[in-house]
């Protein structure tokens, strides 16, 4: 099964602030036939005007995953975490039973974010959040782990469900093939650039649902950044 979703097709919402696109059902937007892929639960593409962010505000039960695209997120929560994630990195928030947290770009240019969601293994647990550097360039033409249930075994951060988050940058001609089971959901945008997978284009913010495959080949066809799930 492959189940292209371009760009243009997403989900919008607009302040003077935010601009976001929704890959899946979220807030105000609402597709019944887009409410998830297997355990991913949202997948937000978010620009952030300079000095503004998202205020303190809940959540619970939820692995929610931050890629940084461009410029840089200031996180602060109510565990007394503070830190800054930059283009290229990835922050990580088990809210676990509950945990407030906010979000801004100190910044004095735009952010770009991907905000993923995945749903946890099981309800509850002790709320906690983490960063990693996940320096540009060393994930030229292979795909590296940015979160994983299983990081002994993966690397990259942690987070409370069968799942993984990976990236890739490949150069225009370039690809990798990434070896999964059919019973696996898979999920993948191009952060930049532009990617064929079985003769199929998938042009950079798209995104592309897949299952029922052993393996996934992706091709650039322009200098490209990837990022990806793999849900149950």
């Amino acid at each position: 099964m492959m189940d292209h979703r371009q760009f243009d097709s997403l989900g919008r919402f607009e302040t003077d602030w935010l601009k976001a696109r929704h890959h899946f059902s979220f807030g105000g937007y609402h597709d019944p036939s887009r409410m998830g892929w297997g355990s991913l639960r949202v997948w937000n593409d978010d620009t952030i005007r300079a000095g503004t962010g998202f205020p303190p505000h809940p959540h619970a039960d939820m692995e929610i995953i931050t890629f940084v695209r461009d410029g840089a997120i200031s996180h602060r929560d109510s565990l007394g975490h503070a830190g800054r994630t930059i283009a290229g990195d990835v922050q990580v928030m088990s809210a676990g039973s509950g945990i407030r947290h906010s979000e801004y770009n100190m910044e004095g240019d735009t952010t770009r974010i991907f905000q993923i969601w995945i749903l946890p293994d099981r309800p509850g647990g002790e709320p906690r959040w983490d960063t990693m550097a996940f320096p540009r360039g060393q994930d030229s033409g292979r795909f590296v782990t940015l979160a994983s249930g299983h990081p002994e075994r993966d690397g990259g951060l942690l987070i409370r469900a069968d799942a993984r988050v990976l990236g890739a940058t490949l150069k225009a001609g370039e690809a990798v093939t990434y070896p999964t089971t059919p019973d696996r959901h898979l999920y993948l945008v191009p952060s930049t650039g532009r990617v064929t997978i079985d003769g199929r284009t998938v042009e950079a913010r798209d995104g592309l649902a897949l299952k029922g495959v052993e393996s996934v080949t992706i091709t650039a066809s322009a200098d490209a950044e990837i990022v990806m799930t793999d849900t149950r």
